[in-house]
C-alpha cells in the first residue's frame, strides 16, 4: 500500500516512509519531529484504510491516504475518472470491504504478527491481580491474516503461563499488526540471528 499525501497545492505518492518524510520535510509550515514521524509511521504500518489528517497550523492539515497506485500519475487519473463518473451520473462507488473482509482474503504464507493484549499477573507483594499490556511478536505460517491472529489468541489461551483471565483485542484493532513476509519461509531477522 503506498500514500498519496497533499498539503494544498504540494503532493505526492510514497512508497515508503523514507518518501513520505522526505515530502513532509519540504512543508514549511510543518514543525518536524519524532512525534510526528511516528504518528505518520504508525498510520502507514496499520490497518487503518481510512483517510488521515496531520493538522498543520489552526485550520490546515496534510491529508494521508492510502492508495494500490503506484504513481502519482496513475493515482491522478483514477481520481479523474472517477470525477467525471460523477460529474456524468455514471459513477457507482464500490462497497467499500470491511477492515474484517480484507483480512479474511484468502493470502497463504508467512506472516510477522504482533498482538499487545491485557494479561492478568499477580503482583508478588500484594497477592492481588492485574491487567498488564503484554506484547507478543511471531513469524507464522497462515491461510490470511484473520487466521494469523486466530492462530495467535488460540495459542495464548492455551498457554500455561498466560492467566484465563486475560483480554485479547479485536483483529481489527491497532493492538494487532501484521505483515506478509511471502509464501516462501522467511530468512530470520537480525534480531533474531544474534539471539
Amino acid at each position: 500500500m503506498n500514500l498519496y499525501i497533499r498539503y494544498f497545492e504540494q503532493d505526492t505518492l510514497a512508497t515508503n516512509m523514507d518518501e513520505a518524510v522526505a515530502f513532509l520535510e519540504t512543508v514549511r509550515d510543518l514543525k518536524m519531529s519524532d512525534e510526528v514521524v511516528n504518528r505518520i509511521t504508525l498510520y502507514y504500518n496499520s490497518n487503518n484504510l481510512y483517510p488521515y489528517r496531520l493538522k498543520v497550523g489552526y485550520t490546515n492539515y496534510v491529508l494521508f491516504l492510502k492508495t494500490e497506485a503506484s504513481t502519482l500519475e496513475e493515482f491522478k487519473r483514477m481520481e479523474q475518472i472517477r470525477n467525471e463518473q460523477k460529474a456524468n451520473g455514471t459513477y457507482v462507488p464500490e462497497k467499500k470491504k470491511s477492515l474484517l473482509e480484507i483480512m479474511s482474503e484468502p493470502k497463504p504464507g508467512w506472516y510477522e504478527a504482533a498482538l499487545t493484549f491485557k494479561r492478568v499477573v499477580q503482583i508478588r507483594e500484594t497477592s492481588k491481580f492485574q491487567y498488564r499490556d503484554t506484547r507478543f511478536r511471531v513469524r507464522l505460517k497462515a491461510e490470511s491474516p484473520l487466521d494469523a491472529y486466530d492462530r495467535i489468541v488460540t495459542h495464548l489461551r492455551n498457554r500455561q503461563d498466560v492467566d484465563s483471565r486475560s483480554q485479547f483485542p479485536s483483529a481489527k484493532s491497532s493492538s494487532f499488526t501484521y505483515k506478509y513476509l511471502g509464501e516462501e519461509t522467511p530468512a530470520p531477522s537480525a534480531e533474531e540471528s544474534e539471539n
